[in-house]
């Protein structure tokens, strides 16, 4: 009896731990592209996606619950220049914007969460 006890509770434990939902990251770079998720229940609004520090992209809000994507390519910098996923590693990747009563909101993806995001080393 006891090693039929062992397999249902195996096979329980195994269906419990699929059902968990892993949390969705505010910002997630795949290849050239980047997708933004809000996962609060607050809308942002003058969003700013900054890349390295010197290129961005900019999106009159993302409403809670809602997703915004733009190609790595449409960053520009000050003068004009294009961010170039073929030349350039993604070294910072951070998003500012403003939350419904005022308050700034400041998003950083750590540095260890990019190493790759391009598919391979840099």
């Amino acid at each position: 009896m006891a090693p039929l006890l062992g397999c249902a509770l195996t096979v329980v434990l195994a269906v419990g731990g699929a059902c968990r939902r892993i949390p969705e990251e505010p910002m997630k770079l795949e290849r050239n592209m980047l997708t933004v998720t809000n996962t609060s229940s607050s809308d942002w609004a003058n969003v700013e996606i900054w890349v390295n520090t010197y290129f961005r992209v900019t999106a009159a809000s993302v409403p809670a619950g809602g997703r915004f994507q733009a190609p790595l390519d449409t960053f520009v910098a000050g003068f004009g220049q294009r961010f170039d996923v073929h030349r350039t590693p993604v070294k910072d990747l951070r998003l500012t914007a403003r939350l419904p009563d005022g308050s700034p909101l400041e998003i950083k993806k750590q540095n260890g969460g990019l190493a790759g995001a391009l598919g391979g080393k840099r």
